[in-house]
């Protein structure tokens, strides 16, 4: 079992999670859709090169966002993070991915 941790723009954050929720994350016994999610302020300056969703090369952008954290077994850790990567809306997506121990 894994936990999934990402960020997202609060605007975005229904999408996003749908998408991850749908590749198979997000499931807790009879329970789906399952997440937790903490607002905060994240913040980037996009470097020469980028083409950000948000904010301009160069400039320092503070974005609202949520830090959405969810279970994740095995067989769907690897869909869940390619629909996370695609659903996103950023070209970097920043996720943590955890393995859990079972006690």
């Amino acid at each position: 079992m894994y936990k999934l941790a990402f960020f997202v723009p609060v605007d975005d954050a229904d999408s996003v999670k749908q998408a991850v929720f749908e590749a198979g994350a997000g499931r807790m016994g009879a329970y789906e859709n399952v997440c937790f999610q903490t607002r905060g302020t994240g913040q980037f300056r996009p470097m020469e090169g980028a083409h950000p969703h948000i904010g301009a090369v160069g400039s320092l952008e503070k974005v609202d966002e949520l830090k959405v954290e969810m279970m994740c077994d095995e067989a769907h850790i690897h869909g869940a993070i390619a629909a996370l990567k695609l659903a996103h809306p950023y070209e970097e997506v920043a996720y943590d991915v955890w393995t859990l121990a079972d006690l």
